[in-house]
């Protein structure tokens, strides 16, 4: 199956160890992930007011291009394109007087027909690859790891683009039991990780990580697994740098799913770039049997 992919600026960057972990998982599913031709930054967030149009046209764009290569759907990894395009796509399906003005004003670009579906990777996974297909391929069962999902805000609200129920998600809990991971709930796994306050209010943002994480780890949590790439940043960095803040608090590692499927699969533990993390996610892995390398 090829499934067309939209990056987006964050996974070029920061956040490459997601995206190289994903193509890898796809491969060893048999399937392909080709990345668009084409695309552009998408606009980092959704337009918050009904007469604001200028924030729709990065999006927007994107999706032209998907139509421009023949596709009908898209699929992203970062949790807040993935936001931004659905948010976006949903808006013009919904109002096509807007549309024909994004189109107008978009004069060199062909106009949008309203054809795309964009998916976020986790629902590829659950959806047609099923959890259950991943579970019969595990070749080192996370036992004995007892992991709490954190989902943050972007993947659950609002709710007309979640992908799960945004008070109580499954989808990282199931995907979890299925590589053999023993999860641990948190009521904080909705909570907001401080967002971009991590540029200019780090302590802030070194707090969140702390309460996020404390209750975790109060409950028996030894690690944290998400899919969004600032909320891995602001646990992981943020969290390391908060241990200088609170005494005796010891930050935990953060994963993003895709690296704990590739660690399950036996896939090559390079893909996996654990060591663009603050904390080494690797001693645990190491310490649970999971891993010797």
């Amino acid at each position: 199956m090829k499934l067309l992919y939209y990056p987006g600026c964050t996974l070029k960057t920061s956040a490459k160890n997601l995206e190289k972990s994903a193509f890898a998982i796809m491969e060893a599913l048999g399937h392909e992930m080709v990345e668009m031709k084409d695309w552009t930054c998408c606009g980092v967030v959704a337009s918050l007011t009904d007469d604001d149009l200028m924030h729709h046209l990065a999006p927007l764009r994107n999706l032209i291009h998907v139509e421009d290569e023949g596709e009908d759907r898209v699929a992203t990894l970062c949790d807040m394109c993935c936001n931004t395009l659905k948010q976006t796509n949903l808006r013009v399906k919904e109002k096509p007087d807007d549309l024909e003005t994004l189109n107008l004003f978009m004069d060199r670009e062909n106009d949008y027909k309203g054809t795309v579906k964009v998916i976020h990777f986790l629902e590829f996974l659950r959806d047609e690859v099923g959890f259950d297909v991943l579970k019969k391929m595990v070749k080192n069962p996370l036992k004995g790891m007892k992991i709490m999902p954190y989902y943050g805000c972007m993947l659950l609200r609002p709710r007309d683009v979640s992908i799960d129920d945004a008070e109580e998600p499954t989808i990282l809990k199931e995907l979890l039991t299925a590589l053999g991971a023993e999860v641990v709930d948190n009521p904080f796994k909705i909570e907001c990780c401080g967002s971009y306050h991590t540029i200019e209010e780090k302590n802030l943002v070194s707090n969140r990580a702390y309460r996020i994480t404390k209750f975790a780890v109060d409950r028996g949590s030894d690690a944290i697994v998400l899919s969004c790439p600032l909320c891995r940043f602001n646990l992981d960095v943020r969290g390391k740098e908060a241990e200088k803040i609170y005494n005796n608090y010891k930050q935990v590692p953060v994963y993003y799913y895709t690296q704990l499927i590739a660690v399950a699969l036996g896939l090559d533990p390079k893909c996996c770039g654990f060591d663009d993390h603050a904390v080494d996610p690797i001693l645990l892995l190491k310490k649970k049997g999971v891993f010797e390398k």
